[in-house]
């Protein structure tokens, strides 16, 4: 019997991924695969609990016990939008040690739940897994986007994380997400402006002991340079009123 395990991430694009594999196979030897980076929003952990629920399959958690600044201290190496250990050490060798215990390559296919819009993604995600199968079930047609893959979530009778709804693009990190850009930041800077405030203190910390280091980059004028959270902040606050902080 093949073993089918999910990476149930708490994103919108897991869950519909989740949907699908549902729909052709069933319950039977489904493992919904959650790992926990222990900052997440606090209703990704509620979405997660209520989509397994409903399901009817219990979540496998697993976590490497550690935080993303926190793996950025050891590594002595400040997350950005262009290298970000961070993803590797917090949840995929978390899975893959569960994945090695647990499922046997020939008898297991993996499903991970990026979409058709990332379809570039899928060959370095294939390799990154081997000596798994890796399967993309939401690049499959009919392709949806993720306001649709939102909106079936409502049908089915589940509230969808509110980070979409304060306008992110993912749902992971409580929002932190050292790979976001500058409008990312802008939108964390808004609605949550105390997790910024803790991002924008761990940064000037790491920059105390590392240099010139930054998770957002200038790049006006020709030229490109580490932008700390404070100078951004700064910024943000100069052009759209204090009220931003």
């Amino acid at each position: 019997m093949i073993r089918r395990v999910v990476q149930f991430s708490g994103g919108i694009g897991s869950w519909a991924a989740t949907q699908r594999v549902l729909t052709e196979h069933g319950t039977e030897d489904l493992v919904l695969l959650f790992a926990d980076t222990l900052v997440e929003d606090p209703d990704l952990y509620r979405f997660v609990r209520d989509a397994a629920d409903q399901i009817g399959v219990p979540v496998t958690r697993v976590a490497d016990g550690h935080t993303p600044f926190e793996v950025f201290w050891q590594k002595r190496f400040l997350g950005n939008s262009r290298l970000a250990s961070c993803s590797e050490i917090l949840k995929q060798r978390p899975c893959r040690r569960w994945l090695e215990e647990h499922a046997d390559p020939g008898e297991t296919v993996l499903y991970v739940g990026i979409d058709w819009s990332e379809q570039r993604r899928t060959p370095a995600i294939e390799r990154g897994w081997s000596p798994w199968t890796v399967t993309f079930p939401m690049c499959d047609p009919p392709y949806l986007t993720k306001d649709e893959m939102l909106n079936q979530a409502r049908a089915a009778g589940l509230e969808p994380p509110h980070l979409y709804a304060l306008g992110f693009g993912h749902n992971n990190c409580g929002s932190l997400c050292v790979r976001g850009g500058h409008r990312h930041w802008a939108r964390v800077l808004e609605v949550f402006p105390e997790r910024y405030a803790e991002a924008e203190s761990q940064e000037r910390q790491l920059r105390a002991e590392l240099g010139d280091v930054a998770i957002l980059r200038d790049r006006s004028g020709g030229r490109s340079r580490p932008l700390t959270l404070t100078e951004f902040r700064e910024r943000q606050e100069a052009t759209h009123g204090s009220s931003a902080a």
